[in-house]
């Protein structure tokens, strides 16, 4: 047996039992204010992993990941010094030695035991609820075995119409089984709304799909040893595959009454405003708690128990006197909320009743006596106003306006009652952590807080059910104004307006060039964000070639050159795949291909064939053998729709339910090339295993029974985010149309560079409001929505089909506009068989090797030198607005036509930030006035007047002057043999691999 002490001398043991969402509130908590570290904490885990988000678990159907739900890593634990029992039941508490011992044998003495042991799901008595496809719904083990089983069903029962009842019931909906509600009571959750909230909820929820029996007590189980249906006491059936039970809770007091601590008579163990059971040294928080005969099921009261008994532990003086248990759900896709005194006695209250069924709202307001003050109420389908209505009725001051006013108003209802800036400091802004607006405005001031997530981070607010980021994000603006920081929507410097703004000003006033925009709304010279802004937005109107000249240099390299550009400002090609569905012919071909022009070949993460390595001039070349095979372009280079993935669905699957391959080639096929805010992703899934992983994408589609249920703005990557579910078991062509209006609308309303999740996120309403504009029409502008999408289908042409077949566009693609060379600006290197760069050294390696080289450069050595004029080719030859690469001897120069302006500039072509020959395929415009061109790897701004860098760090390039004669360009330049020494590209390809300062790796200097 092993035994656990402390060995810290004064050091207290603080055991917790239970490391659910409370127990870990408890121990974060006593960490926060323990700061003269008197306490070991040491925490008994029962389950396989450390605590997590049980309020999300609905999500977990969707994303199916664990560890998205952990509330904290196990890092966590090690930097506190927290020691964290997972897997091991604490099964027995001696009182009278104070040590609790675990399944495992382990025994850990305790100067204060915390019982956080939460409750177990309410099974009724059920004649065969044994049996096989029963399941409760209350684990993330519970959840996978639910998932495992709902894959062999298709009729699914839920008993229990309660708040954990249609949780559960959204997750089987969501699982795309035929789903029923099986409630005891007259009306859905009869503990939070009355009759006519339940008439509405029940009507939205039947809207979807699903079936709700009221009044229906389960008899009995029907089967052999397997669910087959159920049978009530009024004598009526119910076929079945799978039953659920979520018809309550029972706290989990089983250790507390073993070693005789008082309980109450139905459960619960009975604690003090304190928290302190009957053992002063015992405290008891959280579902297994009961305080004044009342046991708590929400996690908000348990956060502040937790809080209470950490605060009273750390020399605090507090007392727990109870809560409102408030909330503000979303239950099937339905506003639900209730807030402070929603069950006032008819003797001491007077309701005000708002009743639509067309719009499917319910809101019931109590007053007192008097209609002077707001003690609670209950709203069902819209719950936009609860936040202000919770801190109205818990503040007790009077009311501003009429009862009436404050749900019809004079002009906005609840708006009434003020913004957050009439709220007092004490207002609680968030309920499930206790969060004032005080905190929040204190922690925005005295941390320099600036964004939304920094404040939710910082001060919790928000982090619950987020119910409140409503009123959190209006606190923030709040306080960002009275600082007087202005949080500006401008493109750039150029133009003072927001991409919204400026969609909206090139569609009314059919402008079609960004000389054209800029010259009447913008100023200056453009840059390398409103350049490539603009592009978007004119293709995404007018679907122009990008490859114009009007257009063609506006863009980053990327769409430039139509490959992504990669090190050493090589390029990947990439063709499309559709549904990631491709031929042997078409297999070979690509590996032809790779092997004639000595590329690298990889397999995407989006079934897709990358081959890496191209050199820009060798890309037409490229490209028209792979259309020659078939292959049009894939736009991984764009600001475009990438790949729509998918599983091979009935095509081959025994689980698949519709045809996925053949649907996600016709989704890509229907929106490939279509220009929008960022790049967009898509899957298509042939059931709900979710294979092609489609709830992570920008929009994604999972087979049901019934057709496809449709989610939208997912993501993966840095900060991940599970896709919104937008409309249920709807057949191809709605989510044709659906996807044509969302798409649009998106590429109308969001910002520069901003995927769909973060687009979703900022948008006003989330996806209750897309939802509103995208099936119901809200805004009446689905037809032009339509519209618009249907003429970039049909406007459609493969942009390398066009380029490889007109002479002038193959032009664009020359490394030197002055001869017919080809010159490997980087050192290429072999592994497993296949070519790849060399190592980029060290960055500060790097830059002091730059430093020597250029240092030596413009202290003198070119100043002395005798100069010439040298032609380097015609004006025809570098585009309009954009640079070009000429070669003298051995050195490579970017030349710059500034074609508005009327100037002309040249500099060496390669960055001295990582020692890439690629200046001439940057963005040219201009900063605060001063000419420049941006580098097209990491967007390293140069001045084209004095060479230094405009975007920090010792950097500088070297500068030529130029002149135009007529048609002819001339640099003015020192001999060949003189530059060749200092600025050959093989001194640059040698600078950009070197790893040590040794200044022997540059003989010629």
């Amino acid at each position: 047996m092993e035994v656990y002490r402390n060995g810290k001398g004064s050091t207290k043991n603080v055991v917790v039992i239970g490391n659910g969402m409370v127990g870990q509130r408890f121990c974060e908590k006593l960490v926060e204010l323990d700061r003269s570290r008197q306490y070991k904490i040491t925490t008994f885990c029962e389950e396989p992993r450390a605590a997590y988000d049980r309020v999300g678990l609905t999500s977990f159907f969707a994303h199916r990941d664990a560890e998205k739900l952990m509330l904290n890593k196990m890092e966590w634990y090690h930097a506190h010094d927290v020691a964290l029992h997972v897997g091991d039941r604490a099964n027995r508490i001696d009182r009278k030695k104070q040590v609790v011992q675990s399944d495992k044998g382990i025994q850990v003495p305790y100067d204060f035991l915390v019982l956080a042991t939460g409750s177990y799901p309410f099974v009724p008595k059920i004649n065969g609820i044994r049996k096989i496809g029963v399941f409760v719904y209350r684990t993330i083990e519970d959840l996978e075995h639910i998932i495992a089983y709902g894959m062999r069903v298709k009729r699914a029962a839920v008993i229990g119409g309660g708040l954990l009842g249609l949780e559960a019931a959204k997750a089987v909906f969501d699982l795309g089984l035929e789903t029923h509600i099986i409630e005891l009571a007259p009306r859905l959750m009869p503990k939070q709304i009355d009759e006519g909230g339940s008439r509405i909820l029940i009507s939205q929820i039947e809207a979807l799909g699903v079936f709700v029996h009221l009044g229906k007590a389960t008899q009995q189980v029907v089967g052999n040893n397997v669910v087959k249906g159920m049978r009530f006491q009024d004598g009526s059936g119910l076929d079945v595959d799978m039953i659920v039970v979520s018809a309550g809770i029972c706290p989990r007091d089983d250790l507390a009454r073993d070693c005789g601590l008082t309980v109450g008579e139905r459960g619960g163990i009975r604690v003090d405003d304190r928290l302190q059971t009957s053992d002063p040294l015992i405290y008891a928080i959280g579902e297994v708690a009961l305080h004044r005969e009342i046991v708590y099921g929400l996690v908000a009261p348990g956060y502040l128990m937790a809080d209470v008994v950490a605060t009273n532990l750390t020399g605090g003086d507090v007392s727990f006197t109870g809560t409102d248990q408030s909330a503000k759900l979303k239950l099937l896709g339905v506003d639900v909320a209730c807030f402070g005194d929603y069950e006032a006695r008819p003797e001491q209250s007077k309701p005000l009743v708002w009743d639509d069924p067309f719009a499917g709202t319910y809101k019931k307001l109590l007053f007192n006596p008097e209609g002077t003050r707001l003690l609670g109420g209950m709203l069902v389908g819209d719950a936009s106003d609860y936040s202000t209505l919770l801190i109205t009725s818990k503040s007790g001051d009077p009311l501003p306006c009429k009862p009436h006013e404050l749900i019809i108003g004079k002009s906005g209802g609840a708006a009434l009652l003020g913004g957050v800036e009439s709220m007092p400091d004490s207002a609680q802004i968030c309920s499930c952590n206790n969060v004032s607006k005080g905190a929040i405005c204190r922690a925005i001031r005295e941390q320099k807080l600036t964004t939304v997530g920094a404040v939710k981070e910082t001060t919790k607010a928000g982090t619950g059910c987020s119910g409140c980021m409503p009123l959190v994000t209006d606190i923030f603006c709040a306080e960002m104004k009275a600082a007087g920081i202005a949080v500006s929507h401008h493109l750039c410097e150029h133009f003072p307006y927001s991409r919204t703004e400026i969609f909206a000003i090139v569609k009314t006033k059919r402008l079609m060039t960004f000389d054209d925009t800029i010259s009447q709304y913008g100023r200056g010279l453009g840059c390398e964000i409103c350049k490539p802004a603009l592009t978007s937005i004119l293709a995404a109107l007018w679907n122009e070639n990008i490859m114009d000249r009007k257009h063609q240099t506006l863009q980053d390299t990327n769409d430039r050159f139509m490959a992504n550009m990669q090190r050493g400002g090589l390029y990947s090609v990439i063709p499309r795949v559709a549904g990631g569905e491709i031929s042997p012919d078409k297999l070979i071909a690509l590996g032809e291909t790779a092997k004639e022009y000595g590329l690298y070949s990889k397999i995407t993460g989006g079934q897709r064939i990358d081959l890496f390595g191209a050199k820009v001039q060798d890309l037409p070349g490229i490209w028209e053998k792979l259309i020659g095979a078939g292959f049009e372009s894939g736009h991984a280079y764009g600001k475009a729709l990438r790949t729509v993935k998918s599983c091979v669905g009935t095509t081959w699957c025994r689980y698949g339910v519709q045809d996925s391959v053949g649907f996600a080639i016709r989704v890509e096929n229907r929106y490939k090339g279509i220009r929008a805010p960022h790049k967009i992703k898509s899957a298509v899934s042939g059931c709900i295993r979710e294979c092609a992983e489609a709830q992570g994408k920008d929009f994604g589609l999972v087979a049901t029974e019934k057709g496809y249920n449709l989610y939208v703005c997912g993501n993966g990557g840095v900060k991940p985010r599970h896709a919104d579910l937008l409309a249920a078991d709807i057949d191809e062509e709605t989510a044709i149309r659906y996807l044509d209006r969302f798409l649009m609308y998106y590429i109308m309303t969001a910002d520069r560079l901003t995927r769909t999740a973060v687009w979703i996120e900022n948008l006003e309403g989330g996806i209750e409001h897309l939802k509103d504009v995208i099936i119901h029409d809200k805004l009446g502008i689905c037809s032009e929505l339509e519209a618009r999408l249907q003429f970039l289908v049909d406007s459609y042409k493969c942009e390398w089909a066009e380029a490889v077949k007109d002479p002038e566009k193959r032009k664009l693609f020359r490394q030197f506009v002055n001869a017919d060379e080809n010159e490997s600006s980087i050192k290429i290197i072999s592994e497993r068989g296949q070519p790849r760069p060399a190592d980029w050294p060290s960055e500060a390696v790097s830059l002091e090797q730059f430093k020597r080289l250029s240092h030596r450069l413009i202290d003198g050595v070119l100043q002395t030198e005798p100069t010439t004029w040298v032609n380097v080719g015609s004006v025809s030859d570098f585009p309009h607005n954009g640079g070009a690469t000429v070669k003298y001897g051995k050195v490579q120069i970017a030349v710059f036509n500034f074609t508005s302006q009327g100037n002309w500039y040249a500099c060496q072509q390669m960055c001295p930030h990582k020692k890439a020959f690629v200046l001439s395929r940057g963005i040219i415009g201009d900063l605060n006035g001063i000419p420049k061109v941006a580098c097209p790897l990491h967007k390293k701004n140069f001045s084209l007047t004095t060479g230094e860098c405009l975007s920090g760090g010792d950097y500088s390039v070297q500068i030529f002057p130029v002149e135009v004669r007529g048609d002819a360009v001339f640099l003015n330049l020192p001999p060949t043999e003189v530059l060749d020494q200092y600025m050959a590209t093989e001194i640059g390809c040698e600078l950009a691999t070197v790893c040590e300062t040794d200044s022997n790796l540059l003989p010629v200097l």
